[in-house]
């Protein structure tokens, strides 16, 4: 086995059976090149991602994010699929990888964040949610961080974004992420990287947000004084999602909920603050 790119000092890729896969382990890469045969002792994992540009935004986020978290996330994934019988598209490498990452982070810095659907997450999908708290122990034994308990119906919401099940229709929902991506792209007058880490973000979160508006299962409002300080703090970002919720009120009769509007600001100043320093 030989490596085929060198990703960091914990992960390279290697091609075998004509298809790229994504090799994992502490020091696999230090002090290596491409060609070197891969010193298969040091490897933790081999992820067989089937869709090219799934695997090319798993390559992209191993970068960023440290090899435990990346180890955390296998483990989990492992037990939803071996102890709970759960089939997973690829996409949730990414997904929660990513989310994981980003939740320790926060956490870290004193930002957790409410989950305002975690009563139905619990009460409608038990054992995504046992899967999270056991993902939330999981992450505290490898990481040292504690995770709050919404984060465990965060995690289950991922697992049933993986599963394809009791989702709204496609086509609906990529029309409404569509739509808003539009009007974001309008407003700003920008165009943005559609390859870029942020703006997978955004779209998995537009994603979450149309599964919601379908479903007609609001985030119940509840961060009432965090909202007032993003809406100050990101006041441009914060005219867009106005805009936004516009639409959504004519189109779809939906009214977006304070927290709703909070998170989609986030999203969208994270979205164009990435896009101004790609510009500078």
């Amino acid at each position: 086995m030989k490596i085929n790119k060198i990703i960091n000092n914990n992960v390279i890729s290697v091609i075998q059976n004509n298809q790229e896969r994504v090799v994992m382990g502490k020091g696999i890469g230090f002090q290596k090149a491409e060609g070197d045969i891969v010193d298969e002792s040091k490897i933790d994992k081999i992820f067989n991602l089937s869709n090219q540009e799934i695997s090319e935004r798993f390559k992209t986020l191993l970068i960023e994010v440290p090899i435990e978290v990346v180890q955390a996330v296998e483990n989990i994934i492992a037990i939803a699929k071996n102890e709970y019988n759960k089939t997973l598209n690829d996409s949730i490498y990414v997904a929660l990888t990513d989310h994981i990452n980003f939740a320790i982070e926060r956490q870290q810095e004193g930002m957790a964040i409410k989950n305002g659907l975690l009563w139905e997450i619990k009460k409608f999908y038990p054992t995504e949610y046992e899967i999270g708290m056991r993902a939330l122990r999981l992450i505290n034994d490898v990481t040292g961080t504690q995770l709050t308990e919404d984060e465990a119906g965060f995690i289950a919401i991922h697992l049933l974004n993986a599963e394809n099940n009791n989702l709204a229709d496609y086509n609906q929902v990529t029309e409404m992420v569509q739509n808003i991506i539009s009007l974001v792209k309008y407003h700003f007058r920008l165009d943005f990287d559609e390859d870029s880490l942020t703006y997978y973000r955004f779209v998995t979160h537009l994603k979450f947000l149309a599964q919601r508006i379908f479903s007609r299962n609001p985030l119940k409002t509840g961060e009432i004084e965090l909202f007032e300080i993003v809406k100050a703090k990101y006041k441009d970002a914060y005219k867009c999602v106005k805009k936004i919720e516009v639409f959504l009120q004519k189109k779809y009769h939906y009214e977006m909920t304070h927290d709703e509007s909070l998170y989609l600001t986030i999203h969208v100043q994270r979205l164009i603050s990435r896009n101004e320093s790609v510009d500078n």
